[in-house]
């Protein structure tokens, strides 16, 4: 570059600029900036109704440190007071009530406790219904509140009841459909004991003997076809003031020692009148009257054994 190329250069560069310079504007301007303050505005407002409905919601629920409303978080566990619903199923390991108030589970329809094993499968129900109380499970058991003793257990083999006095108020008594076992048998005071059979037979068995005593009333024993009492090594033993065989038929003694059935004939007007008569065995066990005399009057070959 020659010298005078470089002073042209240098006086070209040193000559003030009469342009003026432009400016660009940095930020939001014109409609944006109202959008941003107006959405800036609408976001303030939501967090304040939303701090507001926050501070309801711990209000109306009455939150504490302790729990939420009528739930406690204490040390044993949680502790409700109050009437609460669960809409979902709970699962819990214990419920208990207060010492001073008892525990209620309501329900619309049915009320359902569920008893499961390890695996989940169902070993245990008990459905509280409107009409009746079931209970599904191997055995079922009532115990005594006071010494835990069992009184009453089933299963599928058989039912114990184990109070000292079972008493049935029905005014139809107890209906057994098969054989009743038990050591005693016993009324009320001034109450009647009756046993009944109104379409079969009646059986009291025992291996060592039936006792059958009536304190302070009367006994009594009636069938439609026959009543027998039978000691198959020892004897039928009777002990009473009087005992009375009514309705046995009378038998008539002749001086040939033969015997006829009287029952349905009286004596001759003009024969005494007999007022004691002796009581007769026939080998099959019937008893019947025969006329009392100086000897015994009782043949085994007479018509009412024979016809009896």
């Amino acid at each position: 570059m020659t010298r005078e190329q470089y002073i042209l250069a240098t006086q070209q560069n040193s000559l003030p600029r009469t342009e003026h310079p432009q400016f660009y504007p940095v930020g939001i301007y014109g409609w944006r900036k109202r959008c941003l303050y107006f959405f800036v505005l609408l976001l303030l407002v939501t967090m304040i109704v939303n701090l507001a409905m926050t501070i309801w919601i711990l209000k109306v629920m009455n939150f504490t440190v302790d729990g939420m409303g009528n739930l406690r978080v204490t040390k044993k566990g949680i502790r409700l007071d109050g009437i609460s619903e669960f809409l979902l199923p709970l699962y819990v390991k214990e419920i208990h009530s207060r010492k001073d108030s008892p525990l209620v589970l309501q329900s619309d329809r049915n009320v359902t406790v569920n008893a499961r094993n390890h695996m989940g499968q169902l070993t245990g129900q008990l459905t509280v219904g409107a009409d009746a109380v079931e209970a599904q499970c191997k055995r079922f058991e009532v115990r005594a509140s006071d010494s835990g003793r069992v009184l009453f257990s089933a299963d599928e083999e058989e039912i114990v009841i184990g109070a000292d006095r079972l008493k049935v108020t029905g005014t139809e008594g107890a209906v057994f459909g098969h054989s009743v076992e038990t050591p005693h048998i016993r009324a009320e005071p001034s109450q009647d004991l009756k046993l009944e059979s109104p379409t079969r037979s009646l059986v009291m068995e025992a291996p060592r003997g039936v006792q059958v005593n009536a304190a302070a009333g009367d006994l009594k024993a009636t069938c439609r076809k026959e009543l027998h009492l039978q000691s198959t090594e020892g004897e039928i033993f009777l002990d009473a003031d009087t005992i009375r065989l009514g309705n046995l038929p009378v038998g008539s003694f002749s001086s040939s020692s033969s015997f006829s059935s009287s029952s349905s004939s009286s004596p001759s007007s003009s024969a005494p009148r007999q007022t004691i008569y002796e009581l007769c065995a026939c080998p099959n066990g019937k008893l019947y009257l025969s006329p009392a005399g100086a000897g015994s009057t009782c043949q085994s070959s007479s018509n009412i054994c024979l016809w009896s």
